[in-house]
């Protein structure tokens, strides 16, 4: 391991019991398998395999794929990318009704909520929703309605990430940034892009003006970058899209300047330790630059991606990472923390859960309940 493996595991108790935010987590990736179960006999449609195997995706024929290097999203295993794309798009195409898709939205607040997430801001790619081709504005204000309900019920609040996907035209990108900013649907916070670097290449001159118009009409700005291709994704995000934040950006560790530059910025990267070692982005924990992007100080939140798919939830995936990597509680408080000030939560909100984490903390400390 990469330092000594702490004395005392912390569990997962111990990690829900943090209020915290997480920004890094695709809706697409989320649905659990009573969910699809539940919308296929809804729709009447037949399940591309044994429903005990459904994450499996290379037990399906409609989903194999070959195998090739992975990025910009998790669960690929050995299929490859495109075919777990294709298995996004098959199981999002189960959602055909407004409230279908405000079911879909209610259900990850309450699964966040059972993970003592406070805020996310959730990424959403149309794309993959294809009953909803032409009728994007429709879903976002469906989902809005389950956040809504969600928010209202006690559950966790959360903001979107409308996310543009890397192979679409330049065109179309700034055609969805203007509706967006026209009809400002509900719970839209931020404007992100996604999709695999490897295969599509740099991409950040092809978005430069819809993340600009984003930043004109207030949306705030994530990208994907630094995962299955190298530093140059990141520089791009900075320098052309504007982005206030990445998601993975774990390459930059390559790139001592680049470091240097998200320290000074206060850019944080939202990383996904498991899906990283899941895609083979890595190959071991050893090798995983968590401590090192920590030690060069680059704000850092830990976050799941694509939770459903990886059979794992946040709370194990902190639990897991503070063993692998020997990180204590006062650490894994200072994740939490870094998670509130990385999100796009207006500034009351943030505030709250301040104020919230400190009394938390203040309380362990009281009782002695504080390992460190």
């Amino acid at each position: 391991m990469l330092t000594d493996p702490s004395p005392t595991r912390i569990d997962e108790a111990t990690i829900r019991a943090l209020p915290k935010a997480e920004v890094h987590v695709h809706l697409e990736g989320t649905f659990a398998l009573a969910d699809i179960l539940f919308l296929a006999k809804e729709n009447g449609e037949y399940l591309p395999g044994p429903a005990a195997t459904l994450f499996d995706i290379t037990t399906h024929d409609a989903f194999a794929a070959p195998a090739v290097s992975t990025g910009g999203g998790a669960g690929a295993g050995a299929a490859g990318l495109s075919g777990f794309l294709r298995f996004l798009d098959w199981q999002c195409g189960l959602v055909r009704t407004p409230a279908q898709a405000a079911r879909v939205a209610y259900a990850f607040a309450a699964r966040q909520s059972a993970s003592g997430v406070r805020y996310s801001d959730v990424i959403v790619n149309p794309t993959h929703w294809n009953a909803w081709r032409g009728r994007e504005i429709a879903l976002m204000r469906a989902l809005s309605a389950g956040f809504d309900e969600a928010e209202q019920d006690g559950l966790c609040a959360v903001g979107i990430a409308y996310s543009l996907l890397r192979s679409q035209s330049a065109a179309s990108a700034v055609d969805a940034v203007a509706t967006l900013a026209s009809a400002r649907p509900g719970h839209v916070v931020a404007i992100s892009v996604d999709g695999d670097e490897k295969v599509t290449g740099r991409t950040g001159e092809k978005f430069h003006e819809a993340f600009r118009l984003a930043r004109a009409t207030g949306f705030r700005r994530t990208v994907h970058a630094g995962e299955s291709s190298g530093p140059d994704g990141v520089w791009d995000a900075l320098d052309l899209l504007f982005a206030e934040r990445i998601d993975h950006g774990v390459r930059a560790v390559e790139d001592p300047a680049l470091l240097a530059r998200l320290a000074a910025d206060g850019i944080s990267l939202g990383v996904c330790p498991r899906s990283n070692l899941t895609l083979g982005i890595y190959r071991s924990w050893d090798e995983h630059p968590l401590p090192r992007l920590l030690a060069a100080g680059v704000e850092v939140t830990l976050n799941t991606d694509d939770p459903a798919p990886l059979g794992s939830c946040l709370e194990a995936d902190w639990a897991v990472t503070a063993e692998q990597f020997g990180f204590d509680e006062a650490t894994m408080i200072g994740f939490a923390a870094r998670s509130i000030e990385a999100s796009f939560a207006d500034d009351d909100r943030k505030a709250a859960l301040r104020s919230e984490l400190a009394a938390v903390v203040d309380e362990r400390s009281r009782t002695g309940a504080l390992s460190s």
